[in-house]
Protein backbone atom coordinates (compact mmCIF):
# COMPACT_ATOMS: atom_id res chain seq x y z
CA UNK A 1 0.00 0.00 0.00
CA UNK A 2 1.07 3.44 -0.22
CA UNK A 3 1.39 6.65 1.01
CA UNK A 4 -2.43 6.96 1.30
CA UNK A 5 -2.93 5.48 4.45
CA UNK A 6 -0.84 7.90 6.32
CA UNK A 7 -1.89 10.48 4.02
CA UNK A 8 -4.92 13.02 3.84
CA UNK A 9 -6.61 10.48 2.02
CA UNK A 10 -6.38 8.16 4.96
CA UNK A 11 -8.64 10.24 6.45
CA UNK A 12 -11.40 10.76 3.53
CA UNK A 13 -11.22 6.49 3.68
CA UNK A 14 -11.84 6.62 7.24
CA UNK A 15 -14.62 8.94 6.89
CA UNK A 16 -15.89 6.69 3.91
CA UNK A 17 -15.94 3.99 6.25
CA UNK A 18 -17.74 5.65 9.06
CA UNK A 19 -20.49 6.37 6.13
CA UNK A 20 -20.91 2.98 5.27
CA UNK A 21 -23.20 2.81 8.24
CA UNK A 22 -25.47 5.12 6.83
CA UNK A 23 -25.60 4.57 3.16
CA UNK A 24 -23.25 1.39 2.34
CA UNK A 25 -23.90 1.37 -1.52
CA UNK A 26 -23.00 4.69 -1.96
CA UNK A 27 -20.01 4.89 0.61
CA UNK A 28 -19.12 1.74 -0.60
CA UNK A 29 -18.50 2.88 -3.93
CA UNK A 30 -16.84 6.08 -2.88
CA UNK A 31 -14.30 4.11 -0.70
CA UNK A 32 -13.44 2.39 -3.92
CA UNK A 33 -12.92 5.23 -6.05
CA UNK A 34 -10.96 7.09 -2.99
CA UNK A 35 -8.84 3.90 -2.40
CA UNK A 36 -8.87 3.02 -6.34
CA UNK A 37 -4.66 3.50 -6.74
CA UNK A 38 -4.16 1.28 -3.99
CA UNK A 39 -6.75 -0.94 -4.42
CA UNK A 40 -5.21 -1.28 -8.61
CA UNK A 41 -1.19 -2.10 -6.98
CA UNK A 42 -2.93 -4.64 -4.79
CA UNK A 43 -4.68 -6.48 -7.60
CA UNK A 44 -1.82 -6.31 -9.55
CA UNK A 45 0.25 -7.77 -6.58
CA UNK A 46 -2.05 -10.05 -6.45
CA UNK A 47 -2.06 -11.43 -9.74
CA UNK A 48 1.89 -11.08 -10.12
CA UNK A 49 2.08 -13.52 -7.09
CA UNK A 50 -0.61 -16.02 -8.54
CA UNK A 51 1.10 -16.03 -12.00
CA UNK A 52 -0.94 -13.55 -13.41
CA UNK A 53 -4.19 -15.17 -14.87
CA UNK A 54 -4.56 -13.38 -18.00
CA UNK A 55 -8.64 -14.37 -17.76
CA UNK A 56 -8.74 -11.41 -15.01
CA UNK A 57 -7.06 -8.10 -15.59
CA UNK A 58 -6.32 -5.90 -12.85
CA UNK A 59 -8.58 -3.33 -13.26
CA UNK A 60 -11.21 -6.23 -13.59
CA UNK A 61 -9.78 -7.66 -10.39
CA UNK A 62 -10.29 -4.57 -8.98
CA UNK A 63 -13.76 -4.11 -9.48
CA UNK A 64 -14.93 -8.25 -9.11
CA UNK A 65 -13.66 -7.58 -5.80
CA UNK A 66 -15.52 -4.52 -5.46
CA UNK A 67 -19.03 -6.22 -6.71
CA UNK A 68 -17.97 -9.23 -4.11
CA UNK A 69 -17.81 -6.63 -1.03
CA UNK A 70 -21.04 -5.64 -2.14
CA UNK A 71 -22.66 -8.70 -2.17
CA UNK A 72 -21.99 -9.58 0.74
CA UNK A 73 -24.33 -7.53 2.72
CA UNK A 74 -23.54 -5.44 5.92
CA UNK A 75 -19.52 -5.94 6.26
CA UNK A 76 -18.25 -4.06 9.79
CA UNK A 77 -15.09 -2.49 8.96
CA UNK A 78 -13.18 -0.90 11.98
CA UNK A 79 -10.25 1.07 10.09
CA UNK A 80 -8.79 1.57 6.50
CA UNK A 81 -6.11 -1.48 6.78
CA UNK A 82 -9.22 -3.71 7.68
CA UNK A 83 -10.33 -2.34 4.40
CA UNK A 84 -7.45 -2.95 2.74
CA UNK A 85 -7.51 -6.49 3.97
CA UNK A 86 -10.91 -7.45 3.29
CA UNK A 87 -9.91 -6.17 -0.59
CA UNK A 88 -6.84 -8.14 -0.43
CA UNK A 89 -8.37 -11.27 0.72
CA UNK A 90 -11.69 -10.71 -2.01
CA UNK A 91 -9.40 -10.08 -4.88
CA UNK A 92 -7.59 -14.05 -3.41
CA UNK A 93 -10.45 -15.56 -3.87
CA UNK A 94 -11.48 -13.86 -6.89
CA UNK A 95 -7.66 -15.16 -8.24
CA UNK A 96 -8.08 -18.73 -6.73
CA UNK A 97 -11.28 -18.99 -8.34
CA UNK A 98 -10.02 -18.55 -11.82
CA UNK A 99 -7.22 -20.60 -11.23
CA UNK A 100 -9.93 -23.20 -10.34
CA UNK A 101 -11.90 -22.88 -13.33
CA UNK A 102 -11.81 -25.21 -16.63
CA UNK A 103 -11.35 -21.80 -18.64
CA UNK A 104 -7.95 -21.22 -17.02
CA UNK A 105 -6.51 -23.34 -19.16
CA UNK A 106 -7.11 -20.42 -21.67
CA UNK A 107 -4.40 -18.36 -20.02
CA UNK A 108 -3.01 -16.17 -23.09
CA UNK A 109 0.00 -18.26 -23.98
CA UNK A 110 -1.43 -19.46 -27.67
CA UNK A 111 1.64 -19.51 -29.66
CA UNK A 112 4.23 -20.52 -27.32
CA UNK A 113 5.98 -23.64 -26.58
CA UNK A 114 5.40 -26.55 -24.22
CA UNK A 115 7.65 -25.28 -21.71
CA UNK A 116 5.58 -22.47 -21.16
CA UNK A 117 2.52 -24.09 -20.30
CA UNK A 118 3.99 -26.40 -18.60
CA UNK A 119 5.28 -23.65 -16.11
CA UNK A 120 2.36 -22.06 -15.75
CA UNK A 121 0.23 -25.33 -15.28
CA UNK A 122 3.17 -26.66 -12.44
CA UNK A 123 2.96 -22.71 -10.57
CA UNK A 124 -0.99 -23.16 -10.58
CA UNK A 125 -0.79 -26.05 -9.51
CA UNK A 126 1.60 -24.93 -6.66
CA UNK A 127 -0.93 -22.02 -5.57
CA UNK A 128 -3.72 -24.71 -5.79
CA UNK A 129 -1.86 -26.80 -3.05
CA UNK A 130 -0.87 -23.59 -0.98
CA UNK A 131 -4.73 -22.70 -0.78
CA UNK A 132 -5.51 -26.48 0.02
CA UNK A 133 -2.37 -26.42 2.75
CA UNK A 134 -4.21 -22.91 4.41
CA UNK A 135 -7.61 -24.55 4.61
CA UNK A 136 -6.29 -27.02 6.47
CA UNK A 137 -4.14 -25.26 8.42
CA UNK A 138 -7.35 -23.02 9.19
CA UNK A 139 -8.52 -25.97 11.01
CA UNK A 140 -5.85 -26.48 13.00
CA UNK A 141 -5.19 -22.62 14.21
CA UNK A 142 -6.99 -19.83 12.08
CA UNK A 143 -4.89 -16.61 13.37
CA UNK A 144 -2.06 -17.96 11.95
CA UNK A 145 -3.78 -18.16 8.53
CA UNK A 146 -5.04 -14.77 8.93
CA UNK A 147 -1.39 -13.65 9.39
CA UNK A 148 -0.41 -15.17 6.37
CA UNK A 149 -3.27 -13.83 4.26
CA UNK A 150 -3.01 -10.45 5.69
CA UNK A 151 1.38 -10.36 5.39
CA UNK A 152 1.66 -12.44 2.37
CA UNK A 153 -1.42 -11.32 0.16
CA UNK A 154 -2.36 -8.06 1.54
CA UNK A 155 1.02 -6.65 1.84
CA UNK A 156 0.35 -5.35 5.70
CA UNK A 157 3.57 -5.78 8.21
CA UNK A 158 3.79 -6.61 11.65
CA UNK A 159 2.61 -3.53 13.18
CA UNK A 160 -0.43 -3.52 11.04
CA UNK A 161 -1.27 -7.30 11.25
CA UNK A 162 -0.89 -6.75 15.09
CA UNK A 163 -3.40 -3.81 15.24
CA UNK A 164 -6.00 -5.86 12.88
CA UNK A 165 -5.65 -8.86 15.05
CA UNK A 166 -5.43 -7.47 18.65
CA UNK A 167 -2.18 -9.01 19.50
CA UNK A 168 1.30 -7.72 19.52
CA UNK A 169 4.28 -8.00 16.67
CA UNK A 170 5.96 -10.62 18.59
CA UNK A 171 2.80 -12.44 18.25
CA UNK A 172 2.42 -12.22 14.54
CA UNK A 173 6.34 -12.59 14.01
CA UNK A 174 5.88 -16.08 16.29
CA UNK A 175 2.44 -17.20 14.17
CA UNK A 176 4.33 -16.16 10.64
CA UNK A 177 7.37 -18.66 11.71
CA UNK A 178 5.06 -21.19 12.47
CA UNK A 179 2.89 -20.69 9.71
CA UNK A 180 5.52 -20.74 7.23
CA UNK A 181 6.68 -23.91 8.42
CA UNK A 182 4.15 -25.75 8.87
CA UNK A 183 3.17 -24.97 5.11
CA UNK A 184 6.32 -25.75 3.96
CA UNK A 185 5.85 -29.55 5.38
CA UNK A 186 2.32 -29.15 4.00
CA UNK A 187 3.31 -27.97 0.42
CA UNK A 188 5.91 -30.95 0.44
CA UNK A 189 3.47 -33.23 1.24
CA UNK A 190 0.83 -32.45 -1.40
CA UNK A 191 3.92 -32.22 -4.25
Amino acid sequence: MTDALDAGEGAAITALLQDLMDDRDAALGALFAAAYVDLHGLASAQRARLGQPATLATTALVHEAFLKLQRAGRVSLASRRHFYALAATAMRQLLLDRLRSPRSNQTGLDGLGDEAHAAQDREQRWWLDLERALQRLARIDERQVRVVELRFFAGLGDAEIAELLGVNERTVRRDWDKARAWLADACADLA
